[in-house]
């Protein structure tokens, strides 16, 4: 089913009707300007009318203790969690909800009876889809609860897919708490074939896994006041938002498998070398990562093995979730990042193997230190102790708070002698660093700002791409940023294939354009554009810094801008996020004109000029031009007074009214009537319905250019057409519109007055584009010119 203009109806208070403007009952005015706030949550003591948590504010803790063990062989997740439950709510609570995400994987499933596995009539299967088909269907997936306690007691509890609801035999009232415990294991997924979060990844050589544990064991759903329990199913796509609170978890693994982990590493005397903890520490300080585990190391750790095990343990304090990352392929960098305000040292750390270097080993934790620098300037300090970056399995970047899963690694290629070749692409170099930026982004949004993309996907990804461009943008100049240039929204914002950005997650039509890049390029465009940089990083930092560790909603959000900045946004949320609306401004017109002065002698004159413009016709040219004999030429005496004056004679009359009409004004009428500028009226045509900022270049016929910005209110009393003014003291050549690419104009054709010749270019035929790998191609000129060379020498050489 397609949304075309309709935002979701949900349960959180920012109900909508309609996403289109409201039309008038009579006449077809269109107001782009009409207020949000009949679509917004109410304020009240736990949210205000500004945007800030009310005085009243509250959230639910939970605090976890677990023990969990992995069997590397069975690729199987044992373990045991005392949860304590802390109700501030002013609510008396009868249940609680938990989320069960591996349940997903059940053949029981929503998420799996619902798996899109094509459309329309196609029968076709991806090789994924039927990899995941095989391991669903052969295999038991989900949690296997053993045990639910409290006090020594069953509990009684029901298991609805994804959600379990626990039943209380008291109610919970304000204030109180509710302890209980739970034993549980599960099958591991396999993380690139199901389209896990979190998972395994096996490796041919040596027979080793990567594995990275996430959403591995029962959570507590969150309870809000907006919308009481958020407890909607996983379905896979739409993530979560949790309770934070304090873990204490003990990590049992093969004795000789490096763990990362949410939190800090309680006993590192127990698990790691004299060696490793001397290089840890001399990390904290370097000016460069440092090998905790070096290459040959983790190679040499690979060949062996071990039927021993080693526990190690983390705690955690104000984390909303935790996850952790093992294998004996490790190698493990570190680098000590110091935080400008507080100056505290955070420890930036990557774990990878052998096969992802060399590019890893280069660019990861760099990335990662350039992300908690740039993030706590535009946002907060980061208020964690580590963040780690995994060469994990799930293909592409997964966050959780302090650790990250992320993507791509280099190409290995065998030679005919057994020796290896490895290159990476510029895709694979950028698309790494791209995704560790994002993905230790996420650690500030959601993780600490603890937006919910369950509902509101681009909460956590739009805002968090936004900041990934600004990141990306202090790497290096032109970075290949897909989210930090206008353009890359134009073609999801005119295909008839989306839905508003305000649109749950999992109905969502187009996720990736949806949620990460059209509401990132709209902040890029609310920065640059609408209220410039200086307003928007105050309200944007006054944004996170109110809501860090809390729980946030849009309309906070579109509060909080509003509020701190002093400007009326709700026509850019309006058109942005609730419509799918598209920019396409056209440039229709240009009017050159002067003041009527009154003055016979000026007025005259212009329409002499005029009307000889006006009366201009190809048969008198020609006759003109043919030298057409005229009878006045031959009988002179038929000339008279008509002849000899036109209609535009200045008579006496004339004069004398001009000259009453100046006694009758006032000095600065007088003032006026002299003014010599010239008046241009410069008319646009909004086609794509999304009213914008005009940003126009003027160039002067004398070859000089000014930019001229103007606000969107220009459209309020007319949507669809609207008429700029310019009065300058030399005359206009032409007016280009967007001439910066800035306001994603989807039609570049019609932004020019007077109209330009659009060039492009005509392909005979298209082949399917593929990413060239230049350094491969490199290295293999090289060896190419390096071998036409040994041939020279070889025939250069004397001969015996």
């Amino acid at each position: 089913m397609r949304f075309m203009g309709i935002v979701l109806s949900l349960s959180l208070g920012l109900q909508v009707a309609h996403a289109e403007v409201v039309k008038q009952t009579k006449g077809d005015f269109e107001d782009k300007f009409r207020q949000l706030e009949e679509h917004l949550p109410t304020p009240n003591v736990y949210r205000t009318g500004s945007g800030a948590p009310g005085h009243a504010y509250w959230q639910q803790e939970v605090d976890y203790t677990v023990k969990v063990t992995l069997n590397e062989e069975e690729r199987k997740i044992a373990g045991t969690e005392h949860v304590v439950y802390k109700n501030n709510s002013p609510d008396t609570l009868s249940y609680l909800w938990l989320q069960l995400d591996q349940n997903r994987f059940s053949k029981h499933s929503d998420a799996y009876t619902t798996m899109e596995m094509g459309r329309k009539a196609s029968k076709k299967l991806s090789y994924s889809t039927m990899r995941f088909l095989a391991r669903t269907e052969f295999e038991d997936w989900g949690f296997q609860l053993t045990k639910v306690k409290s006090g020594g007691k069953d509990v009684r509890y029901t298991i609805n897919d994804t959600m379990m609801r626990i039943d209380l035999d008291k109610p919970l009232k304000p204030g109180e708490s509710f302890t209980f415990d739970i034993d549980w294991w599960f099958n591991i997924p396999e993380g690139k074939a199901m389209g896990a979060r979190g998972g395994y990844e096996p490796y041919s050589r040596d027979g080793n896994d990567i594995f990275f544990i996430a959403q591995w064991f029962p959570r507590l759903a969150a309870y809000t006041d907006l919308a009481g329990w958020e407890h909607k199913q996983f379905l896979g796509t739409g993530e979560f938002t949790l309770e934070f609170g304090d873990y204490d978890v003990e990590i049992t693994v093969p004795a000789d498998h490096i763990v990362g982990s949410t939190g800090v590493l309680q006993n590192p005397k127990d698990v790691l070398t004299a060696d490793q903890r001397k290089r840890l520490d001399e990390a904290k300080t370097a000016e460069r990562p440092v090998f905790i585990v070096t290459r040959e190391e983790a190679l040499e750790n690979e060949k062996e093995g071990t039927d021993k095990t080693k526990t190690w343990h983390f705690k955690a304090e104000n984390v909303r979730d935790f996850a952790f990352a093992s294998s004996r392929k490790f190698v493990w960098d570190a680098l000590g990042v110091k935080m400008p305000d507080s100056g505290r040292t955070v420890m930036a750390m990557s774990l990878y193997p052998d096969e992802a270097m060399p590019l890893w080993d280069m660019y990861s934790t760099h990335s990662i230190a350039h992300t908690l620098d740039t993030y706590s300037r535009y946002s907060f300090e980061y208020p964690y102790p580590v963040a780690w970056s995994v060469n994990g399995p799930i293909g592409g970047g997964m966050e959780y708070p302090m650790i990250t899963s992320n993507g791509p690694r280099p190409v290995i290629e065998k030679k005919d002698d057994g020796s290896e070749v490895r290159t990476y692409t510029k895709r694979a170099k950028y698309g790494l660093i791209s995704v560790i930026i994002h993905e230790i982004g996420h650690i500030y949004f959601p993780m600490i700002v603890n937006s919910d993309e369950r509902n509101w996907a681009w909460m956590d990804e739009g805002l968090n791409s936004f900041l990934q461009s600004q990141a990306e943008r202090e790497w290096e100049a032109e970075y290949p940023s897909r989210y930090g240039r206008a353009k890359e929204a134009i073609p999801y914002m005119v295909s008839p294939d989306q839905t508003p950005i305000m649109t749950q997650s999992d109905s969502i039509i187009g996720y990736g354009p949806n949620a990460y890049t059209k509401p990132a390029v709209a902040l890029n465009i609310l920065r640059e554009t609408v209220m410039g940089r200086e307003l928007f990083d105050f309200a944007f930092k006054e944004y996170s810094k109110r809501w860090k560790f809390k729980r946030p909603y849009p309309a906070d959000f579109f509060r909080t801008m509003e509020d701190a900045s002093g400007k009326d946004l709700d026509w850019f949320f309006r058109g942005w996020f609730y419509t799918t609306d598209h920019v396409d401004i056209a440039v229709t017109g240009l009017t050159h004109a002067q003041i009527n002065t009154g003055d016979p002698e000026v007025e005259n004159q212009f329409k002499r000029e005029e009307d000889l413009e006006a009366q201009r016709y190809i048969a008198e040219m020609r006759n003109q031009a043919e030298g057409m004999p005229r009878r006045v030429d031959r009988f002179p005496e038929l000339l008279d007074f008509y002849n000899e004056n036109d209609d535009f004679i200045v008579t006496k009359a004339q004069k004398d009214a001009y000259a009453g009409m100046l006694k009758g004004l006032e000095d600065w009428q007088k003032e006026l009537l002299k003014f010599g500028h010239e008046l241009y009226f410069i008319d646009f045509e909004n086609i794509g319905g999304l009213v914008m900022p005009l940003v126009l270049d003027v160039e002067f016929e004398d070859g000089s250019h000014e930019e001229v910005r103007v606000a969107a209110e220009i459209w309020r009393s007319d949507a669809k057409h609207a008429t700029k003014v310019l009065v300058r003291d030399k005359k206009i050549k032409s007016v280009t519109l967007d001439p910066y690419n800035e306001i994603a104009d989807a039609e570049k054709a019609n932004n020019v007055w007077p109209p330009k010749p659009h060039m492009s270019r005509v392909e005979l035929y298209k082949r399917r584009s593929e990413q060239r790998n230049l350094m491969k191609e490199y290295l293999e000129t090289q060896e190419a010119e390096k071998a036409a060379a040994e041939d020279g020498d070889e025939e250069d050489e004397p001969q015996q």
